[in-house]
């Protein structure tokens, strides 16, 4: 439990602070006085009697009763002057910045234990070990470099690496980012990532309280509380985008389907913050700039304006945003001639709107004034803006200033020139703007931001899913891949429609279904996992001499108990699946069969149960999304009937967590509906 001590701490003492400040200590005992630190501040050093000013006790009995303790000692000496702070000096919050525990040997790890000990004895909070430490408006518990200027509606930035936090830091001081706290959480014996989303949960305060939250995860030990937790944060009005390293494909995962081949432990981090409406970044750049879009007034639709004095970069831009989604509408029409007219001949006003290289501030308060007033159709504005030599830029950015402050429209200021025009970008940056120097990151970190739902909402739609009989079946059913007979009982009680089929041994059986449902039809070998591998498949049967041929080859293949038929459907191949991943839950894949799922792996992730919301943006989310809505006169699927498919299959997944692994593929869509054509089931209780 977080408490008061840590965050705001009346007194702080320093174990192991020494006037070299190229050591921990020293440098905690720095950028404690540096930053102004207004309680009482004590230092601990066996053969100092001064540290950088401050008296020097020699051991921790010695010192007064203290709030916070920061300890910068070796690992082997921390637990006994932990033991002695808890007990006898009344601390209540550790910050522990000394190494050499659990992350690096067994020995360590024991340490790490008796400290852990003591502190949860005492009703303290820890943060550590093996960590950089903690910082916040009052007071700067780190022993590292740069210090970011602090504000209360600045960034919570919170990481599980000390290192990763510092280059993050460097990367959010370049965009003119501004903290509220920096929590390097290092080990997380006791206090992880999730915990400090806790309680900045709890601790919001809608007026006064930071609204943007950036992560750097390392480990999601509890995603359940991650996902309560950050959801909350985002219905109140914050904002977070969040890296998590270390998620790539274990290779020890059984690759029996589809799902089984791309479902990983990282597929269930996308669909766990997709599911709490968490932006996913990929690099330090990536996130700070995502960011930086929080810092910006909200908009409402997808068209974006571009404005700039140069044309390489704004084309660059152009599809950049193009690619992730967003629209650069074409302007034209007598407004566009209206403004072409007070421009300096040359500049074009078609989107991007080019004030070219000799335009002057006043151009650009014009273009940005048209775009804000006159182009209803723009939602948003990006303004390009470096140093052509040829302007006074310290006047082209108070324009910019000035409009960003006055428009009800986002603009989002690109200003490329961080060299050349150094000083004039800083001067922007310190009226409390964000810059953004690469317009491509920006344009991809925009769509990233643009495709991330709202968070889901916590109910289970249950209508046409038969809760009883699940479980009732659930129960009686064996471990391992189902038969095709209990694949299909399985997914009727989710209410999914299956194509008409007949397991069998029987010549005759077999000659009266297929001339009952019609030629073409489709034979299949029931025992191999692996159909096609082994011939096990035969497509496009046309008569029954042809059916009576395959039935005797496919019989006498080596596992085979029976044959299926069905009869041949045409129609666009979809591809749904779901696989249990530990402390996730069921992650949901769903996308287009066939060399979409085989080659490209096209599909989209959610965490069962799933809303409508969340199933629509994973569709929708799609690169084949457009052969879903009908392309190049191809007739489209009944989208509200596979969202219903994969909305009931979450339902039953959730009911059902023996169901370990679950690959429906194809799930054909057809003129008459979306039928299970081919399906394979894994239960372990």
């Amino acid at each position: 439990m977080i408490n008061k001590e840590l965050i705001n701490p009346q007194s702080i003492v320093v174990v192991g602070g020494s006037n070299n400040i190229h050591k921990p200590g020293g440098r905690t005992v720095r950028n404690l006085l540096d930053g102004k630190y207004k309680g009482d501040l004590y230092v601990v050093n066996a053969k100092e009697t001064e540290v950088q000013g401050l008296k020097s006790y020699h051991d921790v009995k010695d010192i007064p009763d203290t709030e916070l303790a920061i300890i910068c000692i070796p690992s082997p000496a921390c637990p006994a002057a932990v033991e002695t702070l808890s007990k006898e000096k009344s601390v209540k919050a550790f910050i522990i910045i000394s190494a050499g525990f659990g992350e690096e040997t067994a020995e360590g790890a024991e340490l790490e234990a008796r400290i852990l000990a003591s502190v949860n004895e005492a009703g303290a909070t820890m943060i550590g070990p093996n960590c950089i430490g903690l910082m916040n408006t009052n007071y700067h518990g780190v022993f590292t470099q740069p210090i970011p200027e602090f504000h209360s509606a600045g960034v919570d930035f919170i990481s599980s690496s000390g290192g990763t936090a510092l280059f993050i830091i460097e990367s959010a001081l370049t965009k003119g980012l501004r903290f509220s706290s920096v929590w390097s959480v290092g080990n997380s014996k006791q206090t992880g990532v999730e915990d400090v989303l806790e309680y900045m949960d709890h601790s919001f305060d809608p007026l006064t309280g930071s609204r943007i939250k950036m992560l750097y995860v390392e480990s999601i030990k509890n995603p359940d509380k991650l996902l309560f937790h950050a959801s909350s944060l985002i219905r109140k009005g914050c904002r977070i985008a969040a890296i998590k390293a270390g998620s790539t494909e274990s290779g020890k995962r059984a690759a029996s389907s589809h799902t089984g081949a791309i479902a990983s432990s990282d597929s269930a981090v996308e669909a766990l913050f997709r599911k709490a409406g968490i932006v996913r970044c990929f690099s330090r750049e990536e996130l700070t700039t995502v960011a930086g879009i929080f810092t910006l007034k909200e908009f409402k639709g997808k068209n974006c304006a571009i404005v700039t004095h140069a044309g390489g970069p704004a084309v660059m831009l152009a599809d950049a945003l193009s690619k992730g989604r967003v629209n650069v509408p074409n302007l034209e029409g007598s407004i566009a001639d209206e403004l072409k007219s007070k421009l300096y001949p040359g500049s074009a006003v078609g989107n991007p709107i080019d004030i070219i290289g000799t335009g002057t501030p006043e151009h650009l308060a014009t273009a940005i004034d048209y775009c804000e007033n006159h182009f209803d159709e723009i939602d948003l504005m990006m303004v390009i803006f470096g140093s052509p030599g040829l302007v006074k830029l310290y006047d082209t950015y108070e324009v910019l200033h000035r409009k960003m402050e006055e428009c009800r429209k986002p603009i989002f200021p690109i200003l490329p020139s961080i060299v050349t025009a150094g000083p004039e970008v800083k001067s922007f940056i310190r009226k409390g703007h964000v810059n953004f120097s690469d317009e491509v990151t920006l344009g991809a970190a925009l769509s990233r931001v643009l495709d991330t739902p709202k968070p889901a909402g916590l109910d289970i739609q249950l209508y046409g899913v038969n809760v009883p009989e699940i479980r009732r079946m659930i129960d009686t059913l064996p471990d391992g891949y189902q038969t095709p007979d209990n694949v299909r009982r399985i997914l009727q009680t989710a209410n999914i429609p299956l194509v008409e089929e007949l397991v069998t041994t029987d010549r005759e059986e077999l000659i009266a279904f297929a001339g009952k449902v019609k030629y073409p039809v489709v034979l299949k070998v029931v025992g191999p996992v692996h159909k096609s591998d082994i011939g096990g498949v035969a497509l496009n049967i046309r008569s029954e001499e042809h059916l009576l041929f395959e039935y005797e080859r496919m019989i006498r293949i080596q596992d085979v108990v029976a044959v299926l038929v069905q009869p041949m459907l045409k129609g666009l191949e979809l591809f749904l699946g779901a696989k249990y991943e530990d402390r996730f839950g069921h992650i949901v894949l769903c996308g287009l069969g066939g060399i979409f799922v085989e080659v490209l792996q096209d599909v989209s992730y959610g965490l069962a149960p799933l809303s409508y919301d969340e199933t629509f943006s994973m569709i929708r989310s799609l690169r084949g999304y457009p052969m879903i809505k009908g392309a190049r006169g191809q007739r489209g699927i009944d989208e509200q009937q596979y969202a219903d498919i994969i909305v009931r299959l979450s339902t039953l997944l959730r009911l059902s967590p023996e169901i370990k692994e679950i690959d429906i593929n194809p799930l054909l869509g057809t003129d008459r509906g979306l039928f299970a054509v081919d399906a394979r089931i894994r239960i372990e209780k």
